[in-house]
């Protein structure tokens, strides 16, 4: 049995899906890579957000403690003493309200920070997550190519890989 003459551009088929299978490869170690960065990230804007809710709730106490006191002080006692020691709680309670005020400031902007960072992972992760799609659909059609003996589909095939290495070097880059 004699067999059928190979056709050249079919060498060039093989080597063109073997580099697109790595690039695929690649791409999708990184999305996943994103992924869990991601991941990580969300967990930890929800801790700034409970430490920041726990702030809130210490300040909260503060609050209410001095007007109590306040209130206190307003209903009047001829003890000099008693009326310094509730000046005194008064005052010490405002510089504890006043640092929890502070503490929140800073936790809210570091959280905010965080999802800053957030998107631009998410960014990352979508630009690999489709480049690794497109490489798939690329690396399929020219398979198909190969078997049906079409030059045009893998073509086609290479222009989705071409799209697909564009989104792959966007992921590392982010032109867009």
């Amino acid at each position: 049995m004699a067999e059928s003459p190979k056709e050249p551009w079919i060498q060039w088929v093989a080597l063109t899906t073997t580099i697109l299978a790595v690039c695929a490869a690649i791409s999708s170690l990184r999305a996943s890579s994103y992924s869990t960065k991601v991941q990580v990230q969300t967990t930890r804007e929800a801790n700034h957000w409970a430490y920041y809710q726990s702030k809130s709730i210490k300040e909260h106490s503060f609050r209410l403690n001095r007007d109590i006191l306040n209130y206190a002080s307003l209903l009047g006692t001829p003890n000099p003493q008693v009326q310094q020691f509730l000046a005194a709680k008064i005052k010490d309670y405002d510089q504890e309200i006043n640092r929890y005020d502070q503490e929140k400031k800073q936790i809210k902007t570091e959280a905010e920070n965080l999802v800053k960072e957030q998107e631009i992972l998410k960014r990352h992760n979508g630009a690999f997550s489709l480049a690794v799609m497109l490489l798939q659909i690329a690396i399929m059609m020219s398979a198909v190519a190969a078997l049906i003996k079409r030059k045009m589909m893998w073509y086609a095939g290479l222009a989705f890989g071409l799209v697909g290495l564009l989104y792959m070097a966007n992921g590392v880059f982010l032109w867009f």
